[in-house]
This record gives C-alpha cells, sequence and structure tokens, in this order.
C-alpha cells in the first residue's frame, strides 16, 4: 500500500486539546513508550473521525500496524466520550438561550444483522435506508448544545425526543425549543409550524393555510435553519456519514464528535 501528504479542516486547537487529553492519560497510567506521540496519535484519531479513513490506511500513513491504530483509536474515542455533556448539562446551557432549535437526524450504517428480522427496527421508512436516529439541540446561532445517545432509525423523532427525556427536560426549566411538525404535541415549551388545516369534506382536500400561517411558517423556518447547519457539520465527519461498526459500538462514536465539535466553538 502506498501513502501520500494529505490534509483535512480540522482546527489546530482541535489537535491541541486532543493531544493534550492523551498525555494526560499516558502519565495518569504511568505509560513510558509509544510507537506514536500523544501529537501524532491525536492527529491519527482526527484523520479516522473527520475523513472515514480505514485502519489499514491509517496504518500505512503513520507506519504502525492495523492492531496498534485500533487500540490507538480505542484509547482516544473513549476519553472523548467521556467528556461528552448531559442533557442535565445541556438544559442549563440552553436555560441561558433565548430559544434552542431540536432536530433529529439520520446516520446511516450498513453493518446490521438481518437474522430474525434484527433490522428491522433500524430501517428508516422516510429516508428509505438503515440508520440510526439522533436528536440534536443547537442554539440560535447554530452552535451544538447536545447530541442524544443513538437510538434506531425506525424510531419517530418524537418518540426518540420523549425517550431521551428532552421533552420532559425543556418543558420542565421552560426553555424554549424551535422544532419542526414531527414534535406536534411536545408542551407549551416547544414551537411548531402551522400544519396544513383538516380535508374539506365537500371537496376531499386539504384546506389551504392562511397568508398569515404562511408569514408564520416562513419566520418559523428562518429560526430552524441553523439547526440544519449543525446537522450538516455533524455529517462532515465522514465517520458518521456511513457508521461502518456494529450500531452498538456508535454512542461512543456519536460522543466524541459532540464532544470535538463544541470544544472548537
Amino acid at each position: 500500500m502506498l501513502s501520500y501528504p494529505s490534509g483535512m479542516n480540522v482546527s489546530s486547537r482541535s489537535v491541541r486539546d486532543l493531544a493534550d487529553l492523551l498525555r494526560g492519560h499516558r502519565r495518569q497510567r504511568g505509560t513510558r513508550w509509544r510507537r506514536l506521540s500523544a501529537g501524532r496519535q491525536a492527529l491519527l484519531v482526527l484523520a479516522y473521525l473527520r475523513k472515514g479513513e480505514t485502519y489499514a490506511a491509517l496504518a500505512c500513513g503513520f507506519a504502525v500496524s492495523t492492531a496498534t491504530v485500533y487500540r490507538y483509536l480505542t484509547e482516544a474515542i473513549g476519553l472523548l466520550a467521556a467528556l461528552a455533556p448531559t442533557l442535565e448539562q445541556a438544559i442549563t446551557v440552553a436555560a441561558g438561550k433565548a430559544f434552542v432549535i431540536l432536530d433529529g437526524t439520520l446516520l446511516r450504517i450498513d453493518r446490521v444483522g438481518m437474522t430474525s428480522g434484527y433490522d428491522r427496527a433500524f430501517y428508516s421508512g422516510k429516508h428509505k435506508c438503515h440508520g440510526l436516529n439522533v436528536q440534536v439541540i443547537a442554539d440560535p446561532v447554530g452552535r451544538l448544545v447536545w447530541i442524544s445517545p443513538p437510538l434506531p432509525g425506525a424510531r419517530h423523532d418524537m418518540g426518540a425526543a420523549r425517550a431521551h427525556g428532552i421533552i420532559d427536560a425543556v418543558n420542565t426549566a421552560g426553555v424554549r425549543a424551535i422544532a419542526d411538525t414531527a414534535y406536534q404535541g411536545g408542551g407549551p415549551a416547544i414551537t411548531v409550524p402551522h400544519r396544513r388545516r383538516r380535508r374539506d369534506l365537500d371537496t376531499g382536500r386539504y384546506r389551504p393555510l392562511s397568508a398569515n400561517q404562511k408569514a408564520v411558517n416562513a419566520a418559523h423556518a428562518r429560526r430552524r435553519a441553523p439547526g440544519e447547519r449543525v446537522n450538516a457539520e455533524l455529517k462532515n465527519w465522514k465517520i458518521l456519514r456511513k457508521i461502518r461498526s456494529s450500531p452498538n459500538q456508535a454512542t461512543q462514536l456519536v460522543a466524541a464528535v459532540q464532544t470535538l465539535m463544541i470544544t472548537a466553538t
């Protein structure tokens, strides 16, 4: 296998912060020698998360074995995941905002067992693919506040938000949340756009929205736009565009990326 110089659009701060985290972990463990320095290990981990490089490609580029790549990645991802905020911490941050944006997104996966219908829970009828549902909370200017642990992709956004306790948390704390129509009935703290009114019994067609309702929906969509940008930034970490590992291991991947996104802002 051949190696070549390459680059990735990750801030130098992310490399420094991760390298410092790894150095502290090595001192705590009393590690005497490693094949790669903490800085090189941090670079390896970011190349895996940001660019989705395979173990074999990383092993070639960093002149180590694939087993070493696996150990370095497992170690660093675990350290990053442990720093991810909890929902309670996220709600505390959200309480200081004018409002937050709540949205769900699907992370595609390709390693799902097909026996005994195990894969059905991961199949999203909306997106026509297997994946994992994550709930994302962003602030009004498009900065990440929190990402939920992933659930099977067949879960509806409202069901996933309730399962994580997001709906109860924002209503209890009085945090105003802007969301799409999937979160209809989420309580007084959650604002959703107007839906088309019921069918006209005479014509059989949906009754159109009024001009005022359409204007309200347009303003609502503009407020939700920063949340869509956060979802796009999340998938700029290519390891999450199509998760190749077991769905059971996706929780740590999502938490690790969440830590990097929050500390970079």
